[in-house]
């Protein structure tokens, strides 16, 4: 069924992203190399000892994303009773990362799980994070997802988009309402 509009062109496809081309890459790469390590210290001591290893560091990721997510909860918990926003700090996220690379199978996979763990490189890394968000939120221009934050916008069916903006009457003020402008289409 044609409905008389042009095909797109591949011309007028926007252009893959970098990420979006060597992240399957990497992830092969990255699971050869598990299988690769697990092989040659298997060739090294023992099957059971690979399997050992592997429970271990499941074992291990299981109890810090357990601890991470209480000590987070607690904080929230604790906010909350108190009034206050949370603390933007403890790195929970960065435990819980730590834990979650401990579980999966493998050895680099658990070397940078324990490496997260370490304090001085959870701080390093909120840091650099932080740095990477800051910058990424200075370059909003208008039409991206970072203006979303920014303006609210309406739908109509027949698929007209109306910018608009929220003002909220207090209640008890004395501002005059008076007769509300009609809807139009």
């Amino acid at each position: 069924m044609t409905t008389g509009a042009p095909t797109p062109s591949s011309a007028a496809r926007p252009p893959r992203s970098r990420l979006r081309t060597f992240l399957p890459l990497g992830i092969a790469v990255w699971l050869v190399l598990e299988i690769w390590l697990l092989t040659l210290v298997a060739g090294a001591s023992s099957g059971l000892t690979v399997f050992l290893l592997l429970l271990a560091g499941f074992v291990l990721g299981a109890v810090v994303i357990k601890r991470a997510g209480r000590r987070a909860f607690q904080n929230l918990s604790q906010a909350v009773q108190q009034g206050t926003a949370p603390a933007s700090g403890g790195g929970s996220g960065l435990v819980m990362l730590g834990g979650l690379l401990l579980m999966i199978p493998g050895l680099i996979s658990d070397a940078l799980g324990l490496l997260l763990l370490i304090p001085p490189v959870q701080k390093a890394l909120a840091r650099y994070a932080e740095r990477v968000v800051e910058r990424k939120l200075g370059k909003v221009t208008p039409g991206t997802l970072g203006d979303a934050f920014q303006q609210a916008r309406m739908h109509r069916p027949d698929g007209k988009v109306v910018q608009g903006e929220v003002i909220r009457d207090e209640p008890g003020s004395e501002a005059p309402q008076g007769p509300r402008p009609p809807l139009t289409r």
